[in-house]
C-alpha cells in the first residue's frame, strides 16, 4: 500500500480480511498519520518545500462539494512523484503567498 495505489478494501478480497477494520488500523497505526508533522493544518494547507524547483505552475481546482483549492507544482517533475509543492484551501492570493513564504530561501 505504501508504494502502489491499492485501497484497504481491495485487500479484503485477496486476503479475506475485514477491509473496513483494516482501513481504520492502517490510518490510526500503520501509516503514522497521527504523528504527521502537517496534521494540525492539513485541512487549510500542505507544503512540501523539498519538491520546489526553478519553474513552478499554479492552478486552481474544485475537488468536491464546490471547495476550491490552489495547487503549486514543480513543472520540472511533469506531474510525476514529488511534483506537488503546495496545496492551499481557497484561491485568495494572500493565503497562497502566506503559505509559500514558509519556504526557506
Amino acid at each position: 500500500m505504501e508504494t502502489s495505489p491499492v485501497t484497504c478494501r481491495t485487500l479484503e478480497d485477496f486476503y479475506h480480511i475485514d477491509g473496513h477494520t483494516f482501513e481504520k488500523q492502517y490510518k490510526e497505526t500503520l501509516s503514522g498519520f497521527r504523528q504527521w508533522d502537517q496534521l494540525e493544518h492539513a485541512d487549510e494547507w500542505l507544503l512540501f518545500p523539498e519538491n520546489i524547483g526553478p519553474r513552478l505552475a499554479i492552478d486552481e481546482s474544485s475537488l468536491s462539494g464546490g471547495e476550491l483549492y490552489t495547487f503549486v507544482t514543480n513543472r520540472e517533475a511533469r506531474t510525476r512523484e514529488q511534483s506537488l509543492v503546495a496545496v492551499v484551501a481557497g484561491t485568495k492570493a494572500e493565503d497562497v503567498i502566506a503559505v509559500l513564504k514558509r519556504i526557506d530561501e
